[in-house]
């Protein structure tokens, strides 16, 4: 990890660690744009060889991925302990897999629709850019004024 400037505390991730942590998580925000609308979405998802993969049913998502639009996938999470903070993003394209094996394999993986409904379509995200950071997490009194005996 490489210092960044935006805090004392903050780290960037490299590749390695961003699939690492993306391996502990399994609920991302999905982000397209549609008719020059953009969209976010929380799905659940599983690293699949150097992608990410996950589940949908037919509209927003499906249609931009029909369509061709960039898509971004942003997954957070904390440590054990909840002092340290982390966020990974992935940038790039996104196709419907129509393998019966890929659908094998991200059952096989866990990938199930946590919704209600028919979420028949697999999705598989390639990376053109992967991107994280880490930060310490400060207490709240370091960014959160205390309150005044009198307001309580």
């Amino acid at each position: 990890m490489q210092s960044n400037t935006s805090g004392p505390q903050t780290e960037i991730l490299n590749v390695h660690d961003c699939w690492k942590y993306l391996r502990s998580a399994s609920v991302c925000r999905v982000a397209v744009t549609t008719d020059g609308e953009s969209e976010i979405f929380p799905v659940n998802y599983i690293p699949d060889y150097g992608t990410v993969v996950f589940r949908t049913g037919p509209g927003t998502k499906l249609d931009a991925v029909l369509g061709g639009s960039p898509i971004a996938l942003e997954a957070d999470g904390l440590n054990t302990y909840g002092t340290i903070a982390w966020s990974v993003v992935i940038k790039g394209t996104a196709a419907v897999v129509d393998s019966q094996e890929d659908f094998q394999e991200a059952a096989d993986a866990g990938l199930s629709p946590w919704e209600a409904g028919s979420k028949d379509h697999l999705v598989r995200v390639t990376p053109s850019e992967v991107s994280g950071r880490s930060f310490v997490i400060n207490p709240s009194s370091r960014w959160w004024p205390p309150l005044d005996a009198g307001q309580l």
